[in-house]
């Protein structure tokens, strides 16, 4: 609340006992007029009531003039004092600024941040120390420059964990007060991942593109010129050939919408979804659109749904992540074989990533992506088990890269991209949650991903 200094307040103090000293000298000046004989006594008397009456208009003027500023006065004195208008405006610039802003003190410490700082480096309300969130020691030189009063050039740094980031840092030194004795460092972030992501990806693009493009690309160019020659008038050849071709251009058609996928996540992998959505909703929409390969497959498909699973998610990329999965699992499955969803919810990390379930003999468990640990965080748990051949241990940790496909599922005409686990790892990667395989030769394979439940799943 702001103090008002009464005696500084600007205006008009009313004396009566001067207002009367006035009127009185006027009637003595008007009374000694008309004794001399210049005013007769009547002209006199109604001189002074004239006087009288002004003085007495005069004061009641200035009473209500000074009774309404001194109201104003009392408002304003009730208002916060929240500092200098230029310095309130700059404070509400700073907070709407979508980069982070950091003011940083001579001994290091976070005096003032934005809110896009603050979730960028989690700081939370309280700011600390800038080396406790930052541990790059070229930007925490470049601020120590800055406290010195010296300007440095921009820095670029790049963290792999929880997830890939490339930073570029602006320090700049500052004084916030004149005369003030010790300089500060302003510190400005720019999330620079798109950009870098973009640049990598383009050239993995044309570079994987061009290397898995090569064969059906020639094979059509070996066909178009066998049809052209000596197989021009041979109808069965005719039809043989076209069918192949179709074959082949539907494997290019689905390598390029893997690729165009696989980009489309890795550019946002860095930004978690803050949407909602339901696994077992999501499951049953993939059970009905992949309807007709189960029953082309004679597969048996059962869902064992143990507790609710609303996660935070985009839902989009979940289905797209539950459909390469359960697909590979009727793919990969005998005719006539089992495959079993199952869904529960209210899990620990732990217990989400090695459930306490009995492994089929001589299997092996690895984990492909995994979230930070945080004790009260809570995650819904998708297994998907099948009855195929399995895959033998020393395969399992490079099932997520781009275009590795395991022995004997390289060859025949539906032949996936090799792209759809890498797919899966990006869109766990990117919703904080964790992907672990189960497989051993003979016995079949189990996938699962788990990600965070919702908050009121969480209590």
């Amino acid at each position: 609340m702001r103090h008002v200094n009464q005696d500084k307040v600007p205006g008009v103090r009313i004396r009566r006992r001067d207002m009367f000293a006035v009127v009185l000298a006027n009637a003595v000046v008007l009374f000694v007029l008309s004794v001399v004989g210049n005013l007769t006594l009547i002209e006199a008397i109604m001189g002074s009531l004239t006087v009288l009456a002004l003085a007495f208009i005069y004061h009641l003027s200035v009473s209500a003039g000074q009774s309404a500023f001194e109201k104003r006065a009392h408002i304003e004195a009730e208002k916060p004092d929240d500092g200098p208008r230029p310095i309130r405006l700059g404070r509400t610039m700073l907070d709407h600024l979508p980069i982070p802003v950091l003011l940083i003190g001579a001994d290091g410490k976070i005096e003032t941040s934005n809110p896009a700082a603050r979730a960028f480096l989690s700081l939370g309300d309280e700011g600390g120390y800038l080396s406790a969130s930052i541990r790059q020691p070229e930007v925490l030189n470049a601020v120590n420059a800055a406290l010195k009063g010296q300007g440095s050039d921009p820095v670029e740094y790049s963290s792999l964990l929880p997830v890939e980031a490339h930073v570029r840092a602006f320090v700049s030194p500052l004084k916030t007060v004149e005369n003030q004795k010790n300089w500060q460092a302003m510190l400005a972030l720019t999330d620079e991942t798109s950009l870098k992501r973009a640049d990598r990806m383009r050239a993995d693009f044309l570079a994987n593109a061009s290397h898995e493009l090569r064969t059906p690309l020639a094979s059509l160019s070996g066909f178009i010129e066998t049809l052209s020659g000596h197989a021009k008038n041979d109808e069965e050849a005719q039809a043989r050939f076209l069918a192949i071709m179709q074959d082949q251009t539907d494997r290019m058609r689905r390598l390029i919408d893997d690729l165009l996928v696989l980009s489309r996540v890795e550019m946002d992998e860095h930004v978690a979804p803050q949407g909602r959505a339901d696994l077992s909703a999501i499951v049953a929409e993939v059970i009905e659109f992949l309807r007709p390969q189960i029953q082309g497959r004679n597969v048996e498909v059962e869902t064992d749904i143990q507790s609710g699973g609303n996660v935070i998610g985009d839902r989009d990329q979940i289905l797209e992540v539950i459909q390469n999965l359960l697909e590979n699992a009727v793919k990969y499955s005998p005719k006539g074989s089992k495959v079993r969803i199952e869904i529960t919810s209210g899990l620990s990390r732990n217990e989400a990533e090695r459930p306490q379930i009995e492994m089929k003999p001589k299997a092996s468990r690895l984990t492909l992506t995994a979230p930070s640990q945080e004790a009260d965080k809570q995650y819904a748990l998708v297994r998907i088990y099948d009855e195929g051949q399995g895959i033998a241990r020393e395969n399992l940790p490079r099932l997520s890269e781009r275009f590795y496909r395991v022995d004997g599922q390289k060859s025949g005409p539906k032949e996936g991209t090799g792209l759809g686990l890498a797919i899966v790892k990006h869109i766990i990667n990117r919703h904080r949650g964790g992907f672990t395989v189960e497989s051993a030769l003979g016995y079949g394979s189990t996938f699962s991903v788990f990600l965070p439940c919702e908050d009121h799943d969480q209590d």
